[in-house]
């Protein structure tokens, strides 16, 4: 049978589907999908073999930003003579800041619950799921039939093959939280997000942090600017920063462990007492059955996918989430669970391919760094004709009122355009002053509407208005201005 859009129906293999989707992963991806589906009356089941709420919840976003808060008072304690307090302090146990952390997790629990997305009308399964067919899944002995199944099992921590490793008690993302005594010595190989992020709060709590990144610089993906500026932050914070820097071996030597580095062909030598692995994040997408499907990985290990999120193989089988790539955020997970459980439920009659045009993220460092868009150095890369306007944050009156008053808005547009191509900024609630831009981007408005806009006085998100101001001057019309002038001493006279 032939449908509107000339696809063909998926052969059936049953006269009737216990399920319009089964879901396998209850992260973000996995929730999202699950809560679209059963919102328009689809008869779902949402199978997840260990913790609801993935990576995200449990060892990612939740537990990191609620470490980067209790770290970032203990700044402002450290800073306390710049905010007029003649003496400030703080005692603290890190076996009681790790369990705060659980208990932040706790109470974000019951959103991502079992009992919630059953009260949704979602069929909830804890347990391994495994593809039998391309329309059955199994979990706990029992076969679920279903016409459309969605990937949503997510990545775990890379762990590069250094030898030495795995002779080592080290850390990932995944363990970390189980931590209840502080590391003497800390040593962090990774300066992506997640390495960073980890490296200033163990500084902060008092570890003697070095991080190793092979990289020229930290945060490479980042204007080239930013990352200098919080390399140079970490190295005032007390971190050992070693960019340029490769892992070469871990030994034991006297009961000593010891990171072997390699730069610039000298080596190295970091003594430690726990080591942090943070150089990425791989795909969870094999031992459930989609190699024996004939779904395909691609050469980065994730799931194969088109443009409307379905494997190349079977146009049944959707996957979204870090399993899909090719970001590896939570919300890029939700964006794409959106197109996957409407794909699902709509085709053949209709379809949505994936829309990736306006994708923000930020890191949480502090400074955060937050980016939508392209910055200048890809720009360069690319090609990309662009102009520059920059805004410094030291100027805005809340950021000095708040002792936040460092950081910039970096704006690239189209040349004597307003059309942004891209934002970076970097400062005090980057990640919440970028959704601006974001909007802007994503509907179609340039920096003209942005600076038309009332800013309520004094905030933050001003620096965006102001921004907007810089490229305005920049770009004024000096013709007409130099009409006015004449004009004005008209009518002086």
């Amino acid at each position: 049978m032939l449908f509107p859009d000339g696809e063909r129906e998926p052969q059936r293999i049953m006269a009737r589907y216990d399920y319009n989707i089964v879901v396998i992963g209850a992260g973000s991806a996995g929730l999202v999908s699950a809560y679209i589906a059963s919102a328009v009356k689809a008869k779902v089941a949402l199978i997840e073999k260990h913790r609801m709420g993935g990576d995200c919840l449990n060892t990612g976003c939740v537990p990191s930003k609620a470490l980067v808060r209790t770290t970032k008072i203990l700044s402002y304690i450290k800073r306390h003579q710049e905010f007029g307090l003649k003496s400030a302090s703080a005692e603290f146990d890190f076996a009681e800041v790790m369990e705060r952390v659980q208990s932040v997790i706790k109470k974000i629990e019951p959103h991502d619950s079992i009992e919630r997305y059953t009260s949704l009308g979602v069929d909830c399964f804890t347990g391994a799921a495994r593809i039998l067919s391309p329309h059955e899944v199994e979990v706990n002995g029992k076969t679920l039939s279903t016409r459309n199944i969605i990937i949503a099992t997510g990545a775990r921590p890379t762990i590069p093959p250094i030898p030495g490793l795995d002779q080592v008690d080290y850390l990932t993302t995944d363990n970390i939280w189980d931590l209840r005594e502080l590391p003497k010595r800390l040593v962090v190989a990774g300066g992506g997000p997640i390495g960073c992020e980890l490296t200033q709060c163990f500084a902060r709590l008092g570890s003697q942090v070095t991080q190793v990144e092979m990289m020229p610089d930290i945060l490479i993906r980042e204007d080239s600017e930013i990352s200098r500026t919080i390399r140079k932050r970490f190295v005032a914070e007390g971190v050992d920063v070693r960019v340029n820097t490769k892992c070469k071996e871990i030994i034991n030597d006297g009961g000593k462990q010891i990171m072997i580095c390699e730069k610039d062909g000298a080596e190295e030598r970091i003594e430690f007492d726990k080591a942090l692995i943070a150089v990425g994040r791989t795909a969870n997408a094999s031992g459930f059955g989609l190699e024996e499907i004939g779904v395909r990985s691609n050469p980065r290990g994730t799931v194969e996918v088109d443009e409307y999120l379905r494997t190349t193989t079977h146009k049944n089988i959707y996957a979204c989430g870090d399993v899909a790539g090719p970001y590896q955020f939570t919300h890029t997970a939700a964006h794409q669970a959106w197109y996957c459980a409407v794909n699902a439920l709509s085709s053949p009659f209709k379809k949505f391919r994936a829309d990736y045009r306006v994708i923000p993220w930020c890191t949480f460092t502090d400074p955060e760094v937050a980016r939508v868009g392209i910055n200048e150095k890809e720009a360069k890369e690319r090609g990309i004709s662009y102009k520059v306007t920059r805004y410094d944050i030291g100027d805005l009156d809340r950021a000095i009122a708040d002792g936040e008053d460092h950081g910039m808005v970096k704006v690239l547009t189209e040349p004597r355009k307003d059309r942004i191509l891209g934002v970076t900024i970097m400062g005090y609630h980057a990640g919440d002053l970028i959704v601006e831009y974001v909007a802007a981007m994503k509907h179609g408005f340039g920096l003209n509407k942005i600076l038309n806009t009332i800013h309520i006085y004094p905030t933050m998100v001003e620096a965006n208005k102001f921004a907007a101001g810089v490229w305005k001057k920049d770009h004024a019309p000096q013709g007409l201005l130099n009409l006015a002038q004449k004009f004005h001493s008209w009518r002086r006279k």
